[in-house]
C-alpha cells in the first residue's frame, strides 16, 4: 500500500488534478438528493473533490475527513474550517447527523473484511434515516481500458478487490443500506503510458508486484518494449454506487 503521508505533495499532479476532481464531484453530486444539508467526505485526501462538493452547492455543509496528517494539512488549506483527522472505522460524530456520506477511492484500501464492516457500520450510524452514501467501486479494474499495456500486465496475480461492486453492496446491505443508484466519471488525465507504467511499477502502485521483485522487473521490461512510450492510453472510467439508509 502507498504511503499517503509521502504521496500528499504529488498526489493531484500524478492523478489528473483539477479536471479529474471536477468530473468526480459532478458525478457524485448527481447521486445526492438536492435537499441534503450536511455531507461527510471520508478519505478526502488533498481536498480537491471536497472543495468542489462544497462550492457546487452553497447550501450543503461539507465536512472532510482523512487519517493521513499530510493529506489533512493540504485539504484544510483548500476547505478551511471543514477538515478533520480521524479514522473512518471510528467516526467522531453523533448518530444520524449527516444527510450524505461520500468516499472516493477509499474502500479499495480496506483489505480486511472486518475493517470494511466497521466502516459501513459507522457510515450507517452517522447517516440520518433516508440518507445517502456514495462511493467509488472497482478502482483497479477501472484502469483496464483494453490497451496494449493492459495486455502485457494481464497475467499478473490479482487478488479479489476489496471494493468489487458485489462486495460493496453486500457490506452496505448488511449495515442497513439499500442500493439507490449508479454513476460513473472519467479519470481525466489518468491514462497510462508505457513510461509512466514502468515508473508506477517501480513505486509499488501494483499491489501484487513489489518494487524490485523479479516478476515486477520482468513486467517492466515487457512494457518497455511497447511502442509510443510517452503516449498516454485511454483514461480510466470509474464507477460509483449509491446506497440509502432505511427508514
Amino acid at each position: 500500500m502507498l504511503d499517503y503521508e509521502k504521496e500528499a505533495a504529488s498526489y493531484d499532479a500524478s492523478r489528473g488534478g483539477e479536471a479529474r476532481a471536477d468530473a468526480a464531484a459532478e458525478a457524485v453530486l448527481a447521486l445526492i438528493p438536492a435537499r441534503a444539508g450536511r455531507l461527510l467526505d471520508l478519505g478526502c485526501g488533498t481536498g480537491t473533490v471536497t472543495r468542489r462538493l462544497a462550492s457546487a452547492r452553497p447550501d450543503l455543509r461539507v465536512t472532510g475527513m482523512d487519517r493521513a496528517r499530510a493529506m489533512v494539512h493540504r485539504s484544510a488549506a483548500l476547505v478551511p474550517g471543514a477538515i478533520l483527522r480521524a479514522d473512518c472505522r471510528q467516526l467522531p460524530f453523533p448518530d444520524a447527523v449527516f444527510d450524505a456520506v461520500t468516499s472516493i477511492w477509499l474502500l479499495h484500501l480496506l483489505a480486511d473484511p472486518a475493517d470494511r464492516r466497521a466502516v459501513f457500520a459507522e457510515i450507517a450510524r452517522v447517516l440520518r434515516p433516508g440518507g445517502t452514501y456514495v462511493t467509488t467501486v472497482d478502482k483497479a479494474r477501472s484502469h483496464d481500458v483494453g490497451s496494449d499495456i493492459d495486455a502485457v500486465l494481464a497475467p499478473r496475480t490479482r487478488p479479489p478487490a476489496a471494493d468489487a461492486p458485489d462486495t460493496v453492496t453486500a457490506h452496505a446491505v448488511e449495515a442497513g443500506l439499500i442500493p439507490a443508484g449508479e454513476g460513473r466519471f472519467v479519470g481525466v488525465g489518468q491514462g497510462r503510458s508505457p513510461r509512466t507504467t514502468i515508473t508506477d511499477l517501480g513505486r509499488g502502485w501494483f499491489s501484487t508486484l513489489p518494487p524490485g521483485a523479479p516478476e515486477t522487473t520482468r513486467f517492466a521490461e515487457l512494457v518497455s518494449r511497447l511502442p509510443d512510450q510517452d503516449r498516454r492510453r485511454a483514461d480510466p472510467v470509474f464507477g460509483l454506487r449509491a446506497y440509502r439508509k432505511r427508514g
